[in-house]
């Protein structure tokens, strides 16, 4: 178990901060930097047009942006094996791009196109890409944490060696089904990695004020599932984390908890004016502790990389989220047939 005290509850949550892990600050390659660089871009970037396309009305009921949030997904997508699973909540668009999906699939499904990876059905909060590993995207609060474990079981019964890694946001920690769910993990001892999000607010509310002890990570305790805390805001210290974890469950060990901590810079939804937070904060975060940033100075103070090998990246990754954006706005939306297909699973 991680050895910390836990939180009484009272006190500010913690600050994230890009301080890179001990392990992680001088074994990163220029190349691994690059590909982090690169992947937390693309995330950045096409939820920033993800923002726009909502705005103009092109993008229909709820949106819940990742800006803030690349470091966690991409660090523990480095860490996965190709036979691994992933499933989370309705903040899953970082989470599709990093599994490997494409962005003009993700962007169309967005806007209810039929080149969506649900054919324009499912929309923000539903979508799968089953050749990936990715299972959604689920709208329900803590409902994907117990489809989570039906998925680490399928993994122990096939024994394909592979573990879910079921994610989670702050205030899902609080829901009855996460700890039955944490239960009968630990009792069948299920390959899965259970990762919280804790971005510092369930919707509008701090988790100070929502949870009697704030150290996530040890919620587990009572089931005997050892937990971490980590920077979130730090790719490496992610990759690193992610590493222990997934082994941890991979070898037989039963489940893992890990506990991010990072910071959604964007309202809850799109249609969050986020007023419970002051723009000082935000700010700071965002001058203080940027994921990007962090592999940004990585890469020109320590890798050897110049300004000019970034630049080439930014104009690649906004090509292609361009490219998404326009394939989404040109294909044609579902055929109205489409309403009774994907509704029950044949039995052939």
């Amino acid at each position: 178990m991680a050895t910390s005290k836990p939180s009484a509850g009272k006190e500010k949550p913690a600050k994230p901060k890009a301080t890179g892990g001990k392990a992680a600050k001088s074994e990163a390659s220029k190349e691994t930097l690059l590909k982090f660089y690169r992947e937390m871009l693309l995330i950045r970037r096409f939820e920033e047009k993800a923002g726009q396309l909502y705005g103009m009305g092109l993008i229909g009921g709820f949106c819940h942006l990742y800006i803030g949030q690349e470091a966690v997904v991409v660090g523990m997508s480095a860490a996965h094996q190709p036979q691994d699973s992933v499933i989370t909540g309705y903040r899953d668009h970082g989470h599709m791009l990093a599994c490997g999906m494409e962005p003009r699939g993700v962007m169309a499904e967005l806007t209810g196109r039929r080149g969506g990876y649900s054919r324009g059905k499912g929309g923000s909060m539903h979508m799968f890409s089953r050749e990936k590993g990715f299972f959604g995207g689920h709208g329900i609060v803590g409902a994907q944490v117990s489809l989570g474990n039906g998925l680490a079981f399928a993994h122990k019964y096939r024994k394909d060696k592979g573990v879910a890694a079921i994610y989670m946001g702050d205030g899902a920690t609080n829901q009855g089904q996460v700890y039955e769910s944490f239960n009968m993990a630990a009792l069948w001892k299920l390959p899965a990695v259970f990762v919280i999000e804790n971005n510092r607010y369930g919707m509008g509310t701090s988790v100070t004020r929502a949870a009697a002890g704030t150290a996530l990570y040890q919620r587990g305790a009572a089931y005997g599932i050892p937990g971490r805390q980590v920077d979130g805001m730090s790719v490496l210290a992610v990759e690193e984390a992610a590493l222990e974890a997934l082994e941890h469950a991979r070898s037989g060990k039963g489940p893992y908890i890990m506990e991010m901590m990072t910071y959604r810079y964007r309202g809850h939804s799109m249609s969050d004016p986020a007023k419970y937070r002051s723009r000082e904060e935000v700010s700071q975060v965002r001058e203080t502790s940027d994921p990007i940033e962090f592999v940004k100075k990585r890469l020109l103070d320590d890798a050897g990389a110049g300004e000019d090998d970034l630049k080439a990246v930014d104009k690649e990754i906004r090509g292609i989220v361009n490219d998404a954006a326009e394939f989404a706005q040109q294909s044609p939306e579902p055929d109205p047939a489409e309403l009774w297909t994907d509704v029950l699973v044949s039995a052939a």
